[in-house]
């Protein structure tokens, strides 16, 4: 069932009008120009029994994009889960995956955490992506953007005292600084997310920084064939937090590339994102964020 933009204001006629169509356009979006054509083993979660669509939530004088997706019928306040977009932004793959989590009764809701500086399902390739839009958008204001869309789960019929977080690639990182951020989060699984790197103006740390940091326990879920996160760095994130007392824990699929989740790339890995989801829903449940 789709619902309308819960935030449009009637009062506010300067910027509702754009507000609307942003929201639009992230409601009927499909996959980012960057990972097409997609891949025969693309997965599509419909939403029967479900609400589902864009809402607005404000950030200051901002509104920013997220697509929500939870029972049509709850019978009480909903344990929540914020979604942290791939690389690609909140395109079709993030949305199914809210759909998903939905499905198993939660209150999914992934922000479109780049709105300020520009939409990644526009970018024709990869590079491109990064060097213009990506690299620009600083942990700060994401981390901020995050607070936002808890707290406004929380007047939307979600409960205060069961909120997780996930994220797949870029959101893999983030989901990991944002568990250092904000000690109201309960559990949190970051999927194939950077763990190392040099600090930058607008990333200044990364997850071996925080490893002592963490308020809630973190499940990273990682593939043991990834180029870009070697074996070397989740060696380092596992001592990080071994001498931090940290209940947190890694699990590496020998055989999976990054982005094994994602099941409309090629790198898609059935086994794998299937253990992974499953464990996924056994760590929130495991620190109390369940149906």
């Amino acid at each position: 069932m789709q619902d309308p933009d819960d935030l449009t204001s009637k009062d506010d006629a300067s910027r509702d009008n754009p507000r609307r169509e942003f929201l639009s356009l992230l409601m009927a979006s499909g996959f980012a120009l960057a990972v097409q054509p997609v891949a025969a083993s693309t997965l599509a979660t419909d939403d029967a029994g479900l609400t589902v669509g864009a809402v607005g939530i404000p950030v200051g004088k901002e509104i920013l994009p997220a697509y929500r997706a939870q029972p049509a019928k709850p019978k009480g306040p909903l344990p929540v889960v914020l979604v942290v977009q791939e690389v690609f932004g909140v395109h079709e793959h993030i949305q199914d995956l809210c759909r998903r989590l939905a499905k198993a009764g939660y209150l999914a809701i992934a922000p479109e955490l780049y709105f300020r500086q520009g939409d990644a399902r526009f970018y024709p390739n990869i590079s491109d992506l990064l060097a213009k839009l990506v690299s620009k958008v600083p942990d700060e204001q994401v981390l901020r953007d995050l607070d936002a869309t808890a707290d406004w789960t929380l007047k939307n019929g979600g409960d205060a005292n069961r909120i997780a977080i996930t994220g797949f690639c870029w959101g893999g990182r983030i989901v990991w600084l944002y568990a250092a951020h904000n000690p109201k989060l309960k559990a949190a699984v970051a999927w194939y997310g950077r763990l190392v790197g040099e600090g930058a103006p607008n990333t200044p740390r990364h997850p071996v920084d925080v490893a002592g940091s963490l308020k809630a326990p973190v499940l990273g879920l990682y593939g043991g064939q990834d180029k870009g996160i070697l074996s070397e760095s989740v060696d380092r994130m596992r001592a990080a937090l071994k001498a931090a007392g940290s209940p947190s824990q890694i699990v590496v699929y020998p055989d999976a590339d990054h982005g094994f989740n994602a099941d409309y790339r090629p790198n898609y890995h059935a086994a794998a994102a299937k253990d992974g989801w499953a464990r996924m829903l056994a760590w929130f449940a495991r620190y109390g964020v369940k149906p």
